[in-house]
């Protein structure tokens, strides 16, 4: 089963995302817990590409593809924005941000322990995220 939204790139378009993302998921063998935090991941991405990689731009489209197979759930995330490799991402100094009394910036850690895997590639201009989650017996 494949389910498909195209996002809006203003902040406003996250409310229209989490409703999506609720429906989507009852079908899925995941605890509510794991619907919740997964939303969250999905989210996190996207209003991070919103946001940084498209300057909350209403004329630029995030496409969000979820598909699925016995074993697991893989969230596709594409746009034609600037790309942000979150592999390449350096976990930032708990103690200092919090120190530095710093807002923002963890939630790169959140969605890297939330899902199972995480893939990047960037091919013609398009940058595609996939966010994987297995599902647990």
């Amino acid at each position: 089963m494949k389910h498909r939204l195209n996002i809006s790139c203003q902040t406003s378009a996250l409310s229209e995302l989490r409703s999506f993302l609720k429906k989507s998921l009852q079908n899925y063998s995941l605890s509510e817990i794991d619907r919740h935090q997964v939303t969250l991941a999905v989210e996190e991405v996207c209003a991070n590409l919103i946001i940084h990689s498209h300057g909350c731009n209403p004329q630029e489209i995030i496409n969000l593809e979820i598909k699925d197979s016995p074993e697991k759930i893989i969230f596709e995330i594409s746009d034609q924005g600037e790309a942000f490799n979150m592999l390449d991402y350096e976990t930032p100094d708990l103690k200092k941000v919090i120190l530095d009394k710093r807002k923002g910036g963890l939630g790169i850690i959140l969605v890297k322990k939330i899902m199972d895997e995480i893939e990047f590639e960037s091919n013609n201009g398009t940058n595609t995220c996939r966010l994987i989650k297995w599902f647990r017996s």
